[in-house]
């Protein structure tokens, strides 16, 4: 297998064993994405020095006996609205060009903490939202640059897509990290909100706005996850419990877990081939040893309305400093989503949040009764470019692409993503498993990642 495909698990045991160096590594990512990048579009900036220092220091380390664990020594990737110590972190904004922060946010020290090395800052969506600034040239799906790379975390999903880095830190307030992973067929967990800390990260909408990683296996995604999940004094809405995500945790199996399916909600206006892939992943699910069984979602209709004007709302919060002062700075999308929310009324804000609560309380009743269940990541296949942009006209079809994402921003509770098979374009598909743990989340979805091979199939040399 190419080196720059490995999956971290792959890469550390070599890395611990000395078959071969950081440094190797590092230089060789490094390469490919000055061969590849000028065309995908991923990297905001490369760390080239930094990361070759950090790579030699994990050297010296590995060679002392001083092993850290999983990731020391791999090179990851980091969205560009988290802070890395005196590197400018823009957020896909030109408001925030010239912002350079004077500390690592926390989940990148905890990355660091843990050996990994910063290749760099990848692209994203003007301030997270839906649209890419005016000046900011947008990320390439690199199966096929025709068809739509996801939303915000594009950039971190096509630079480990396209064996740019091993993985890579992203944030999901509407979909964001469940869109891109199922667009270039990775895995990407959306943990609970507050699992891991947002502190030294952009904000969108404080409340939607969850931290989590992409990579290309669910393993993968476990290892990065136990690295920066866990309470932090900087931000007092972490979960207070330690995380507890490990290989005894999370590789034992599925037999015996309850895996919920609701029929009806998994077919309604949803596209043949996105069924497809859940009648096989209910299979193999099935196969391995949960039980299926039949329930009734809670109905999610309103909170997909409700989504746009909370996030607008918050999003105005978040950007009062600069808007409306700096109007000028900002693209047509994120000035007129600032816009919306600095006009909804109080009472009807109140009147969303009382919804919400309402709709995290069904949830929370329903994963009593099952472990996880198993939805689609959007109704609609893989789509073009010209199919996303035709979606701003149609506020209907938007509506449908939220429909199995923005609610769990809502409630808080974690998700899944894996691919799980290709449309008749060639394009992957994934699938998304919602639970109340992520534990219970990433043991069905490792289980499931050994019987299929879906993960392993990549769009370039």
């Amino acid at each position: 297998m190419d080196l720059h495909y490995l999956e971290v698990t792959e890469l550390a045991d070599l890395l611990r064993r000395r078959q071969i160096t950081s440094v190797e590594v590092t230089r060789a990512l490094l390469d490919r994405i000055d061969s590849l990048d000028g065309r995908l579009a991923s990297y905001v900036r490369t760390l080239h020095s930094d990361a070759l220092r950090a790579a030699e220091a994990a050297d010296a380390d590995i060679a002392s006996g001083r092993y850290r664990g999983l990731l020391h020594g791999v090179p990851l990737g980091v969205k560009d609205l988290f802070w890395v110590k005196d590197v400018p972190a823009a957020a896909g904004t030109m408001i925030h060009r010239d912002f350079v922060p004077d500390e690592d946010a926390t989940a990148v020290a905890r990355l660091k903490e843990a050996g990994a090395i910063v290749l760099g800052k990848l692209q994203l969506t003007e301030g997270a939202y839906s649209d890419r600034h005016p000046a900011v040239t947008p990320p390439k799906n690199p199966w096929n640059e025709a068809y739509w790379p996801g939303i915000s975390s594009s950039g971190s999903a096509v630079a480990t897509a396209a064996g740019l880095c091993f993985g890579s830190l992203a944030s999901d307030t509407g979909g964001s990290i469940r869109w891109p992973c199922s667009a270039t067929g990775l895995t990407g967990i959306k943990p609970a909100w507050g699992r891991v800390s947002r502190f030294g990260v952009f904000e969108l909408a404080a409340s939607l706005d969850h931290v989590g990683p992409i990579a290309r296996s669910a393993a993968d995604v476990a290892a990065i996850l136990a690295a920066i999940a866990g309470p932090d004094d900087n931000d007092p809405t972490t979960i207070a419990e330690q995380f507890p995500v490990g290989p005894a945790s999370t590789e034992a199996g599925i037999r015996g877990l309850r895996l919920g399916i609701d029929a009806r909600w998994n077919s309604a206006d949803v596209d043949p081939s996105v069924q497809h892939v859940l009648d096989e992943a209910q299979y193999v699910f099935g196969a391995l040893g949960a039980d299926v069984i039949q329930v009734v979602a809670p109905d999610v209709t309103q909170a997909v309305i409700d989504w746009a004007p909370a996030c607008a709302l918050e999003a105005a919060v978040a950007h009062r400093s600069t808007y409306p002062s700096r109007k000028d700075e900002y693209g047509p999308v994120l000035a007129s989503v600032l816009d919306a929310g600095h006009a909804i009324a109080a009472v009807d804000y109140q009147a969303i949040r009382v919804r919400r609560m309402q709709l995290r309380g069904r949830f929370a009743h329903q994963f009593r009764s099952i472990d996880m269940l198993l939805m689609p990541v959007q109704p609609f296949g893989p789509l073009t470019l010209a199919e996303i942009n035709a979606l701003g006209t149609r506020p209907d079809l938007i509506l449908k692409l939220q429909r199995y994402t923005a609610p769990f921003d809502l409630t808080g509770h974690p998700t899944v993503v894996l691919p799980g098979g290709f449309s008749e374009q060639g394009l992957p598909i994934g699938f998304q498993l919602a639970g109340r743990c992520e534990t219970t989340l990433l043991r069905a979805a490792i289980a499931f990642q050994r019987q299929t091979a879906w993960h392993k199939r990549h769009p370039i040399p």
